[in-house]
């Protein structure tokens, strides 16, 4: 799944441990997420989507639906 959440934390300007924390998540959770090595489950990605004040789709993006940028 394509996600804009690298883009979205560096204009707050935090790490991914600052993020991690704020989802009560790891920060390899964070990490694996950003590059794409593991979509986040749907509770965790309407919490991302609420620390955020986006709708879920403005995050994340099916890959049939082209590039999230």
């Amino acid at each position: 799944m394509i996600n804009r959440l690298r883009v979205l934390r560096a204009e707050r300007n935090w790490s991914q441990g600052d993020l991690a924390e704020r989802l009560d998540v790891s920060r390899q959770s964070v990490n694996a997420i950003e590059t794409g090595r593991y979509d986040p489950s749907l509770p965790l990605a309407f919490r991302i989507a609420e620390l955020f004040e986006l709708p879920i789709e403005a995050i994340f993006v099916s890959p049939s639906k082209g590039d999230a940028s």
